[in-house]
């Protein structure tokens, strides 16, 4: 039985690393005493895909999750056990059932919708935003290796600021083969470190 988990991580799990939110949910569900399924092999582990790296110190929103279970339950007690069990931070927004066959989340992804609030003001903000959907490129370097940002930025828009009027903007980044998007590096062409921003994930893009 392979189900989809649509889940929120909210600041009391801001600093958790993706590999530890990976071992989250594998606790969550041995917890809640739900059967998780196993990969063959020498060294099983858990059959838990999630769809996309949320970098720490990243909040999120309807965050996908794959789980494989060995036996067939009801979504409701499926549900009822895991909220029971899930520790703070960590909110099952809804569940369904899935094709055991269906491709990976990753090989559906297409991209991710942000929001960045900036903690320090930038003045010029909205031209900034401007320049860069209308530069031709982006170069960019991550780990030793050149890329292209700009193809990576599908939309960038300034939000009206917060209620306590800190500035913001939405951007949707895209998933390509050997490529993703990136907020930190999006701050980093506006002239912002990572350090002066708060980024929230508010959703994923699928093909289907």
């Amino acid at each position: 039985m392979r189900i989809r988990i649509t889940f929120a991580k909210t600041d009391a799990m801001r600093f958790t690393s993706h590999l530890d939110l990976h071992r989250t949910w594998e606790r969550t569900f041995r917890r809640a005493a739900l059967p998780l399924a196993y990969s063959q092999g020498f060294n099983p582990h858990p059959r838990i895909n999630l769809a996309s790296a949320l970098p720490l110190g990243f909040t999120s929103q309807n965050d996908v999750v794959d789980v494989w279970l060995e036996q067939e339950l009801s979504l409701e007690e499926i549900q009822s056990a895991l909220q029971r069990a899930a520790p703070p931070g960590l909110q099952i927004q809804s569940i369904l059932v899935t094709d055991d066959r269906a491709p990976t989340l990753q090989a559906e992804l297409l991209a991710s919708d942000y929001v960045v609030t900036l903690l320090e003001p930038i003045p010029d903000l909205e031209q900034r935003l401007a320049a860069l959907l209308a530069a031709p490129s982006l170069p960019r370097e991550r780990r030793g290796k050149s890329y292209d940002l700009r193809p990576l930025i599908h939309t960038l828009q300034l939000m009206p600021p917060e209620p306590a009027g800190s500035q913001r903007f939405s951007v949707r980044l895209n998933a390509q083969e050997g490529a993703t998007g990136r907020p930190e590096e999006v701050l980093a062409a506006l002239g912002a470190e990572p350090e002066q921003a708060r980024v929230h994930r508010l959703g994923l893009v699928f093909k289907s």
